[in-house]
């Protein structure tokens, strides 16, 4: 069983991808995210598992956009507990630091941290294990990540402070995208669709009204720009509920009538809360 993540290894996306599959999971650092969709699309790997939103800095717009670019199926979703740590190699000290790498996300995650810092330049990297790598490797000696435990490990660095994010409540989901939907029985099921509205007075009350006259829980709506189609958008809905349910079924039929596209994005077991 392969799957991709963006990332190096030790990023929280690969341990995300170990509580999801398991320990004997071979799991993929790809560079982008897009590099995650071109290996499932290549078959270099059977799944591929990406962030699509956060509890303290929102939603991974990128991770939505490529849903419906490849248009592969969401077969799952796990909710990860994230930790961040400022680490370090084992000499240097917190007054010693003078710059200080991570994913943006993270950087965002820990900005009442930094901000307390003074004369330290806070720079962005393309992953937090990534930071962890380009903090090993730096020989300035006053070079610190931001990075999981893991990643401390796995590059020899010390942690200097531990859970520095803003809110301890930090959570990340991810979702895991395969070619082919899971044809085994889901007892909690969730799904994830996708639309575009006609342009026609109240088409979002209406399109929201098919759901709530039927009691279907609308878990997140999300919008994005339409490419080539200035202030226009798609709007992603996650249902609790199956896509094959009657009534789920019923919705989007009425739901046809006032969209110029529905995308079904999959169905699946809703997600379990793990720490990092």
């Amino acid at each position: 069983m392969t799957a991709a993540f963006q990332g190096e290894v030790g990023a929280f996306s690969e341990i995300a991808c170990k509580k999801y599959f398991g320990s004997d999971v071979k799991t993929v650092p790809c560079f982008s995210f897009e590099d995650a969709f071109t290996n499932l699309e290549n078959g270099k790997s059977e799944y591929a598992l990406l962030p699509i939103e956060n509890s303290l800095y929102g939603s991974v717009y990128e991770t939505y956009d490529l849903l419906i670019k490849y248009n592969y199926p969401i077969i799952g979703e796990l909710y990860l507990q994230i930790n961040h740590n400022l680490i370090a190699k084992k000499n240097l000290k917190l007054s010693g630091i003078k710059k200080i790498y991570s994913h943006p996300q993270a950087l965002g995650q820990c900005s009442n941290f930094l901000k307390s810092l003074k004369n330290v330049q806070v720079l962005p990297a393309y992953d937090t294990a990534g930071a962890a790598k380009i903090a090993s490797e730096e020989n300035d000696g006053s070079t610190a990540a931001i990075a999981s435990s893991e990643a401390a490990n796995l590059y020899k660095l010390k942690i200097i402070q531990r859970s520095i994010q803003n809110n301890a409540e930090n959570y990340t989901r991810f979702i895991v995208v395969s070619k082919k939907e899971k044809r085994n029985k889901v007892s909690s099921p969730k799904s994830s669709i996708c639309f575009a509205l006609k342009s026609i007075p109240g088409a979002l009350f209406k399109a929201l009204s098919v759901f709530a006259l039927r009691e279907i829980d609308l878990a997140k709506i999300e919008s994005r720009p339409i490419p080539n189609k200035p202030f226009q958008y798609l709007f992603y809905v996650d249902l609790n509920g199956s896509l094959k349910e009657d009534k789920l079924s019923h919705a989007l039929k009425n739901l046809e009538e006032i969209t110029d596209s529905i995308i079904r994005l999959g169905t699946y077991e809703a997600g379990r809360t793990y720490k990092s």
